[in-house]
């Protein structure tokens, strides 16, 4: 025993973990270490026998006890536990037959084969479909309503599901006797292991249908072309989805139906911009209404609105509207805000009489010229300057 590493440290985890702890820590080694996910690695499975070693003797709390108190000499020849199993000679399936919750979820349920397979005819609940619709910036903003067509399946009337001629009935498969399961049995390095599967002949079902019917060619289901109606809900954004709960495929062996997922597409608007619940866009002024301040409309998603600028007023100036955005999917009552960028705007072309007017202006503001030459001999002098240093 001197060259077995610390159980704990094989793990993982601390020495005063909790039960869910380790049975996550071994989780996640036996998914990474299984043999039948490694096939042919010994080091894998080698591995995988001490996670197990070590998670039999930690998750058993009369073992852990002994194996704090003793380390590993608690199940040498003689110890305190010796005797509780040899992990070099011992029947793992008889260790491993606990572990079924665990090795249920990650490889069906097989290994051990007590109470952890799910019985193959048993109700399930049908598949989910998913389909798609495209609505506008605003629809997704208020939401709305929208109808689509698509093709469900029903249970056939003439066999009422069960897939046989009408005046027939299935009968039970003779090799699963109609569990639906078969069991296998073999030697492995671990021991005897039995896997648990679907039976090959009726496909889990348990029964076989020998006339089937030729309205549904045994599948128990005919297809047809329905509409749906689907309620769109004010806020909903781009990429999300909506449950339409019992409108996807039929259930198995008497399982509720499945349910259809629409997925939301949302068309670009022209002027506004969506994250979350705000709403983003970008109104022009004019340099008077920058300058002087004034009274704008602004176009939200509800209609346009009033808003004041305040004189002085810079380009890129972001200004909220409070409760113009979108509302909230959870609370409709509940909005975001829009937000508004004022850009001032800068005439690309202008008369000579706008032009005249622009100069005028300017040199009121700054006491020059536009082109950089004030009144007065001290103009003179400077073009003087100029023509000394360059002659």
């Amino acid at each position: 025993m001197a060259d077995k590493r610390d159980y704990y440290e094989v793990l993982g985890v601390a020495k005063d973990a909790d039960d869910s702890t380790l049975k996550h820590a071994y989780r996640q080694l036996a998914k990474k270490y299984h043999p039948d996910a490694n096939p042919g690695d010994e080091t894998a499975a080698e591995k995988f026998k001490e996670a197990s070693e070590a998670y039999a003797v930690l998750s058993d709390p009369e073992k852990r006890k002994q194996y704090d108190q003793f380390g590993h000499a608690a199940f040498e020849n003689g110890g305190p536990g010796a005797g509780g199993f040899d992990f070099n000679s011992a029947d793992f399936s008889d260790i491993f037959g606990g572990f079924g919750d665990i090795f249920g979820d990650l490889f069906g349920g097989g290994f051990g084969g007590r109470g952890s397979a799910r019985r193959a005819n048993a109700p399930m609940k049908g598949a989910n479909l998913r389909t798609g619709i495209r609505i506008s910036f605003n629809e997704a903003v208020f939401g709305c309503e929208k109808e689509i067509e698509m093709n469900l399946k029903d249970e056939c009337t003439h066999c009422h599901g069960t897939g046989a001629k009408e005046g027939t009935s299935p009968v039970t498969c003779s090799k699963c006797g109609g569990s639906g399961q078969v069991v296998y049995t073999q030697q492995s390095m671990f021991g005897m292991v039995r896997n648990v599967q679907p039976c090959p002949d009726c496909g889990g079902k348990g029964t076989i249908i020998k006339d089937k019917c030729p309205h549904c060619y045994g599948t128990g289901y005919t297809q047809s072309r329905k509409k749906i109606q689907v309620s769109v809900p004010a806020g909903i954004d781009h990429g999300q989805s909506i449950r339409i709960r019992g409108k996807g495929e039929p259930g198995v062996n008497g399982g509720e139906r499945g349910d259809l997922l629409v997925e939301i597409a949302v068309s670009n608007h022209p002027t506004f911009k969506r994250q979350d619940t705000n709403i983003y866009s970008t109104v022009p002024i004019s340099f008077a209404q920058a300058a002087l301040g004034g009274t704008i409309r602004i176009n939200t998603v509800d209609g346009q609105v009033e808003y004041e600028v305040k004189p002085g007023t810079q380009t890129d100036t972001r200004v909220r509207l409070r409760g113009k955005g979108v509302p909230y999917l959870r609370n409709s009552n509940l909005r975001g805000d829009h937000y508004v960028t004022l850009v001032v705007n800068v005439p690309e072309k202008m008369n000579e009489e706008q032009k005249a007017a622009l100069r005028a202006f300017d040199e009121l503001m700054t006491g020059k010229k536009p082109d950089g030459g004030g009144s007065g001999s001290g103009n003179t002098e400077t073009k003087h300057k100029k023509k000394r240093f360059f002659s």
